[in-house]
């Protein structure tokens, strides 16, 4: 910022020091909270000069920077902390980036742990820990980002450099704390009188994920014999752990070969009545997720060039099925996780709307399903703005509560949450449910806009018959606000699967229906078939 005082300004200062210090004191209120801009630098340091640590509590050190003099060096389990002001960015996205470099950081105890590049943030209810995702070992210098939304009643906002119970030594450098966007302001809401667009002429669609391996035999029991009368066809990649060798144009060849057995399932979808979502679950840039697929994050979000593959990509697709009449939709994203957006890249509202518009120039008809960040969380729809591109249908995903729905996925399954009832330490029933999924019912009444739930689902082992009572809760709440709906998944994966039982040692399909197959042929013989789909 350019000095508040005029030439001969320190001169000033010695002759009249009263008065100069009662005019800084004026000027500095006067200055003191001017209005923020999307590009406003909050905090930044290159840890030069002499006050280099001048405000950092915790163990540190200065040691050799990257391309300069000095960075910040921690050498054991212990965090460098600095008090961001949170008052001044409640409720804006701020982008942090520092360049990062470690040696012999030994594994992680836990996921959370390890290089630590965080920014804490504490509500009157609640404490998040946004950060980056960081390698363990050693590593050279590398730019390192993550984003975060300040929440509109957060108390305190600290900036976390360091190791976290693990041994080794890190290096920080060049750190900055950038506005990303300010704070959420609501679209205006839409006329009664606009007609709602839906991309289908059907009461409801319902049915389920599928996966790109599905044979015919497959296809026409869903479409035939179960009546769904809507897929949704996930284009997964799938990546070795630490993969880094996978380029932009490997993503062309790998997207080739899974839209060949798309080619080959579309007449199969038309001939059993199943319109058809075309889910890119695997977008250009993604990182591999604890699921092993490669997600919605990482380079999408901080890579120009992975920016404008993923919209080349939409528009090579929707040339090759903007005539095909099983296709209902395009699901732009599988969960945008947009943590790691940088400043000079676009957000998942932009990127969305960019890859939107692309598509609606060559498709005038069918559906763009967007899925709001993070992981089309319900909560996510109150920060998103509709699109100003005609014809988009608005998507989450219900997983509510994640420690009943996923209960032994991804632990040990020691824990055996029933439903309804107390699950981590919240009672759930359908009222919470509800309660939960009320974002979404505020942004469909709000701008008139067609809801599409594309996955929703409880694993089978679930006790106590608990994944059934959860699944009918769900679908009759889904129901009485007319929302489309696909149940996750079809011939997927057994734990997934209503055709198996609740015994997760018993991986064969159960002999007789389960109550949650049963469950879902009850819903889907009200459907009708797209057989005049246009």
């Amino acid at each position: 910022m350019k000095s508040l005082w005029p030439n001969g300004s320190a001169t000033a200062r010695r002759r009249f020091p009263a008065f100069a210090a009662c005019l800084l004191c004026v000027v500095s209120v006067a200055i003191a909270a001017p209005a923020l801009q999307k590009g406003d630098v909050i905090f930044a340091t290159d840890f030069e000069g002499a006050n280099a640590l001048a405000g950092w509590s915790g163990p540190a050190t200065l040691a050799a920077g990257f391309q300069s003099g000095h960075s910040l060096c921690i050498d054991k389990a212990a965090l460098a902390q600095m008090t961001l002001p949170v008052e001044r960015v409640r409720g804006c996205v701020l982008s942090f980036s520092a360049v990062i470099k470690a040696d012999n950081v030994s594994e992680k105890p836990k996921p959370w742990n390890g290089v630590k590049f965080m920014a804490p943030i504490v509500t009157p209810g609640d404490k998040h820990w946004p950060a980056a995702t960081l390698d363990t070992g050693s590593f050279d210098w590398r730019r390192c980002a993550f984003s975060v939304r300040v929440p509109a009643d957060a108390t305190r906002l600290t900036l976390c450099l360091g190791l976290e119970a693990v041994t080794g030594r890190a290096w920080f450098d060049d750190v900055r704390v950038v506005v990303r966007r300010l704070p959420f302001v609501p679209a205006p809401a839409r006329a009664a009188s606009e007609p709602v667009f839906k991309g289908h002429n059907l009461p409801r669609l319902r049915g389920a994920m599928i996966r790109p391996g599905i044979d015919e035999a497959g296809l026409r029991t869903f479409g035939q014999e179960w009546n769904a009368n809507a897929i949704r066809w996930q284009l997964t990649r799938h990546a070795r752990r630490g993969e880094t060798s996978f380029t932009l144009a490997d993503y062309d060849a790998w997207l080739e070969s899974e839209l060949a057995k798309l080619d080959a399932a579309l007449p199969l979808c038309e001939k059993y009545g199943l319109l058809v979502v075309v889910d890119l679950h695997s977008p250009p840039g993604g990182r591999r997720t604890v699921s092993g697929y490669v997600g919605s994050d990482g380079g999408l979000f901080t890579d120009k060039a992975a920016q404008e593959k993923f919209i080349d990509v939409w528009r090579k697709m929707a040339r090759r099925y903007k005539d095909s009449r099983a296709v209902w939709g395009y699901d732009l994203a599988n969960e945008p996780v947009e943590d790691a957006t940088t400043e000079d890249a676009a957000d998942w509202q932009e990127l969305a709307e960019r890859a939107a518009r692309a598509v609606r120039a060559i498709d005038p008809k069918r559906a763009i399903i967007i899925e709001p960040a993070q992981w089309g969380d319900p909560k996510g729809l109150r920060e998103l703005r509709p699109l100003d591109v005609p014809g988009v249908v608005y998507s989450v995903h219900m997983y509510l509560p994640h420690a009943f729905t996923h209960q032994g996925v991804h632990d040990d399954g020691s824990k055996r949450w029933v439903y309804p009832g107390e699950i981590a330490g919240k009672y759930w029933d359908k009222a919470a449910l509800e309660a939960a999924l009320r974002p979404v019912v505020e942004f469909q009444q709000r701008y008139g806009a067609h809801i599409y739930i594309g996955e929703f689902s409880a694993i089978r082992w679930a006790p106590e018959g608990s994944a059934y009572r959860y699944l009918k809760d769900l679908i009759e709440i889904f129901e009485s606000h007319g929302w489309d709906w696909t149940y996750h998944a079809f011939r997927e994966w057994s734990g997934w699967s209503v055709e198996h039982g609740e015994n997760r040692a018993n991986t064969k399909p159960s002999p007789t229906p389960t109550e949650r197959e049963k469950l879902l042929r009850e819903w889907f013989a009200k459907n009708r078939k797209p057989a005049n789909q246009e």
